[in-house]
């Protein structure tokens, strides 16, 4: 019986680890210009990509979180341009966003892309399965 129940705790270990290395996708939200949000933001990106190597993993920032990709104001520039150089990290600044604030491209940090629609492109991710964060405070 013990030899038994042994087997299973091991299955069940087994099955844990393999499961947490399935490949994800994970999409995040940021909207807020709290710096600190911002820096957190990037250190679950930095961490979960260390993790998961073979996930997909995606920053969708708009509204009030305009300053965390902007070259002179992103107190997080040289993470975010860092992160972006990895095939697996995409950084997305919604074009709406950047319209109301007036922002042009070459004020973006490089490595973050402009989306037409910031929320629209969170439902997209949702309708293809992505997982979902909201970066907050």
């Amino acid at each position: 019986m013990k030899n038994y129940i042994s087997i299973i705790i091991a299955l069940i270990f087994t099955g844990t680890i393999l499961a947490q290395e399935k490949p994800v996708k994970i999409v995040f939200d940021v909207t807020s210009s709290n710096i600190d949000v911002h820096q957190s933001t990037v250190r679950h990106v930095k961490a979960m990509s260390e993790a998961y190597p073979d996930s997909e993993f995606e920053v969708v920032m708009y509204g009030g979180s305009i300053d965390m990709v902007l070259k002179n104001k992103s107190t997080v520039a040289k993470d975010i341009a860092d992160l972006a150089k990895n095939e697996h990290i995409t950084f997305l600044i919604c074009g709406g966003t950047m319209k109301r604030h007036k922002i042009e491209p070459s004020q973006i940090i490089n490595g973050v892309s402009p989306v037409p629609d910031g929320i629209l492109e969170i439902v997209q991710k949702q309708q293809e399965g992505w997982g979902y964060i909201k970066e907050d405070k």
